[in-house]
């Protein structure tokens, strides 16, 4: 059975460095799972990690696609799980490290994206309700059609949903009956997200903001947008590149822009913290518990060792 760590946790939390001595340590390679670092050209701005900072730990899903290009879950999906057999393979323990929930959710709830129970006019149907009527409206009828999906999916993850209504409505059956049992005997893995005092973490999303501003942002949004590109692509929805182009376009101030791109980060991170909030797998690591990173690190190994290679 194929066995990897994920590391998760908020932006700016300082999930890097930690997965780089964890990979050195583990004899590991990280897999990212970064909805942005994705993007080639889209450095500053993603936090993206530089070569010579990876310390020799092969990295995996950076700067591999072009910013005109989009990628879905369904893609990640795809790519993670054959990286995750090759790394196995390789007597390797493979870490996924990175922000984007979806992401991470795509593999360890086997989301299907199969054309398996389709019905779209009854999807589209539901998307409507949801539109007229809010995502409350439409989460509320899984509570008797499928209970666990209702108190499992957030009424916000309304694509989810959806397609837990969607999948009762063709087979008559709650999700979790197509699911039970199928990642258990796929992978084995151990789900660990750092966190910390609010004000701590908010005050060091708004200094990174400041240091990407200062390494050159606005002229790396400058770049992307001579090559053709706009606020409407799905790479320049993220934070920090659309305020930008917005401020370029004369819709803001640059300290307007600015601000705003803090006040999304810290908003973003609250996003973050809640959806892994609802997974009974986490592991918490309050890194305000925690002399420092090295004794993360070692708290994060000792469980491993515990739990995962002795299962």
């Amino acid at each position: 059975m194929d066995k990897f760590i994920i590391l998760s946790g908020p932006t700016a939390v300082g999930k890097t460095n930690i997965s780089i001595k964890l990979a050195q340590k583990l004899n590991g390679e990280i897999i990212s799972c970064d909805s942005m670092q994705i993007y080639k050209g889209m450095d500053i701005g993603s936090a993206k990690i530089k070569p010579d900072e990876m310390e020799g730990v092969p990295h995996h899903l950076i700067d591999f696609l072009e910013p005109t290009e989009s990628f879905t879950a369904a893609s990640f999906k795809e790519k993670a799980s054959k990286l995750i057999r090759e790394i196995n393979e390789r007597g390797k323990l493979p870490i996924l490290t990175g922000g984007t929930g979806l992401y991470i959710d795509s593999l360890i709830d086997d989301y299907s994206f199969t054309s398996v129970f389709k019905d779209e006019a009854y999807r589209n149907y539901l998307y409507k309700q949801a539109a007229e009527k809010g995502n409350e409206y439409v989460h509320s009828q899984l509570k008797e059609k499928d209970p666990v999906s209702f108190n499992n999916i957030h009424p916000n993850n309304i694509k989810r949903v959806i397609r837990a209504l969607e999948v009762y409505q063709v087979s008559g059956k709650p999700f979790n009956y197509y699911m039970n049992g199928e990642q258990d005997k796929k992978y084995e893995f151990l789900y660990f997200v750092l966190t910390m005092d609010r004000l701590k973490l908010y005050d060091r999303i708004n200094k990174r903001v400041d240091t990407m501003i200062d390494e050159g942002l606005l002229e790396e949004v400058k770049k992307l947008k001579e090559t053709g590109l706009t606020s409407d692509m799905q790479s320049m929805k993220g934070i920090g590149y659309k305020e930008l182009l917005y401020y370029l376009e004369g819709k803001f101030t640059l300290d307007e822009a600015i601000d705003k791109i803090k006040q999304g980060s810290r908003n973003y991170a609250k996003r973050q913290l809640t959806w892994f909030r609802r997974n009974d797998a986490v592991i918490w690591i309050d890194k305000d518990n925690f002399i420092d990173d090295r004794a993360i690190i070692y708290y994060i190994i000792e469980y491993i060792n515990k739990k995962l290679h002795n299962s």
